[in-house]
């Protein structure tokens, strides 16, 4: 009888945890399920600098309706869509002006950070104007600064997104190669075109294993690139614009909808 009363009490208490535990999954699911708005975070490569049209409301930002984040928004009616990529962000800039939309709301964030912090518009305004020893001179300081300082950087960006956005799947957006070697090109030397690419693989492999490290996904452009580099005939890529000079360096609408575009997509 002494056992029957016990087992019946242990019974009770499980069927009770099971129906406690159900009902906590089930309700996890319902916020995961609800956790369908899209947050647009970065720099000029996720506003669409160079895609023109942009829209006038993001003033210096620069946000554009040809950027990748506007074009998968159209392209798949997220919840919400809250774009607050901007022109020159670095990481400093994202933690302290573009992290208010996010909520256990958020489905998906993406976000392209690293570069100006790496001091992406010195680099090229050093190899443009100087030597190709200078040039791999700066090349090799940002990559110093890439092994050194980037990576904490990143990890209190990507520590405030998941803080912020529990829900969340994040995307990593990389940066392209920039040049297409092994032709004659007008302009930059050879030497200083391969570094400057292997400059962008350096920071991408940095990009990409903090990205692993936080359960982030990476969106590497660098393939759907390959052909569109400056010096290719076909560049996604804007060369040095001297009537343009922010739009330098960046892509066209046809890089944002053949390179980014599809790598938000493959990984969101």
């Amino acid at each position: 009888m002494r056992r029957s009363r016990i087992t019946a009490y242990v019974t009770s208490l499980l069927l009770a945890a099971g129906i406690a535990l159900t009902g906590a999954t089930s309700a996890q699911a319902s916020q995961l399920a609800a956790a369908t708005g899209y947050v647009a975070l970065g720099d000029s490569y996720s506003s669409g600098v160079g895609a023109g049209s942009y829209m006038s409301s993001s003033g210096d930002c620069k946000r554009s309706t040809k950027a990748y984040p506007y074009l998968w928004a159209a392209a798949h009616s997220p919840s919400s869509f809250n774009f607050t990529a901007c022109s020159g962000a670095r990481t400093g800039d994202v933690l302290a002006n573009q992290l208010t939309p996010l909520s256990s709301a958020t489905g998906l964030v993406s976000i392209s950070v690293g570069g100006n912090d790496a001091g992406f518009a010195d680099v090229m305004t050093t190899c443009v104007l100087q030597s190709d020893s200078s040039c791999l001179a700066r090349i090799n300081t940002a990559k110093a600064y890439v092994d050194s300082t980037l990576p904490g950087q990143l990890d209190n960006v990507y520590d405030a997104i998941s803080s912020r956005a529990p829900a969340a799947h994040v995307v990593v957006l990389g940066y392209p190669r920039f040049y297409k070697l092994g032709q004659a090109c007008l302009g930059l030397s050879e030497a200083k075109r391969s570094a400057i690419n292997g400059a962008s693989d350096y920071l991408n492999s940095a990009l990409a294993k903090r990205a692993a490290d936080h359960g982030f996904a990476f969106g590497d452009v660098k393939s759907a690139f390959t052909g569109h580099e400056i010096c290719s005939g076909s560049s996604w890529l804007h060369s040095l614009n001297l009537l343009n000079i922010g739009e330098s360096y960046h892509p066209t609408a046809a890089g944002q909808s053949g390179g980014y575009l599809p790598a938000l997509t493959d990984n969101a």
